[in-house]
């Protein structure tokens, strides 16, 4: 292992829009950075099909095809892209190391960590042949789509019960599915869903299938309670059962919230340990979109060049 260690000014570890928006800042900066893609080249949005909502696009554009263009464009500036996943982190020394796909040792001066979030899912077969074809984790990104029609979506937190009253305002109605009798959600935003008319709460029920060849037609549930099964009519199946940050390597050295998201100084990218900044979904858990996960892969690589300005000056 020991035998194949390459030094590095700048190395970014994820590849969705935080990490190429990284990329193209600190190639631009000449960091001559090395981006690592991670196991899925271009994060949550490679599984979303129509995105809609990122400026610059009037006719809307796909999820691997932004991604795409994101690639080509850090490449165009000199950011070296490879294929490989981050296995392992020493942030010990003044230098950082991180070991890709436990068997080649980087070590590098500055370390942008782009690794997102990963939607939680039922884990249903249907749901995943359907993702993008009227599945979705994300309301907020895909629910212009289900305008004047009916939806459902599973959860019963704050974010589900959130991205409820944002499907109310476009949808004719939303089915709120819960396992439980009652909602986890703040008593303020219980509130708000059980006051909304066209959100129907589907309490004491879980998903056996999502029905649909080439788009949902409908879901096939169970009452827990009783056992008999039953079927809502709809065309959007909404998932919001919570996000898992892909921080686990970085457990010991960073520090984290409860739920394992990055914490980074408010207003910069900067965590606790100097020179290791982190940008996109794995250091916010509030937005989750994809200008926020840009915008902050842009300060990522602007607090990189000025850490590295600093640490050059000083020798």
């Amino acid at each position: 292992m020991e035998n194949s260690i390459e030094k590095v000014e700048c190395l970014i570890v994820g590849s969705g829009p935080a990490g190429y928006t990284a990329a193209i800042y600190a190639s631009r900066a000449d960091l001559k950075p090395v981006l690592y893609t991670g196991m899925q080249p271009g994060g949550q949005l490679t599984i979303t099909t129509e995105v809609d909502n990122f400026p610059g696009y009037p006719n809307g554009t796909q999820g691997p095809k932004m991604m795409e263009d994101l690639e080509a464009q850090a490449k165009r500036f000199g950011t070296d892209v490879r294929f490989g996943m981050a296995t392992k982190v020493d942030f010990s020394g003044p230098v950082h190391k991180v070991w890709i796909d436990d068997t080649k040792l980087i070590e590098a001066q500055t370390v942008i960590i782009a690794t997102g979030a990963s939607a939680k899912w039922l884990g249903l077969e249907s749901e995943q042949r359907l993702n993008g074809y009227g599945v979705s984790a994300c309301a907020v990104c895909d629910g212009f789509f289900f305008r004047g029609q009916d939806v459902a979506i599973v959860g019963g937190g704050d974010t589900a019960a959130e991205e409820a009253s944002y499907l109310a305002k476009l949808c004719k109605k939303v089915y709120m599915i819960v396992r439980r009798d009652e909602l986890r959600a703040s008593k303020a935003m219980q509130h708000r869903v059980l006051n909304t008319p066209n959100i129907e709460m589907v309490f004491n029920a879980e998903t056996l299938e999502i029905e649909g060849e080439t788009g949902v037609t409908g879901a096939r549930l169970r009452r827990v309670t009783t056992g008999e099964e039953f079927r809502l009519d709809i065309t959007g199946f909404f998932v919001a059962i919570g996000h898992t940050p892909n921080s686990s390597i970085f457990k010991n050295w960073l520090d984290m919230d409860e739920g394992g998201y990055i914490k980074t100084i408010p207003g910069t990218s900067k965590t606790n340990v100097q020179g290791v900044f982190a940008c996109g979904d794995i250091q916010d858990h509030i937005y989750r979109q994809a200008i926020t996960a840009a915008g902050s892969g842009c300060m990522a690589a602007l607090d990189a060049e000025r850490y590295l300005a600093t640490v050059h000056a000083a020798v």
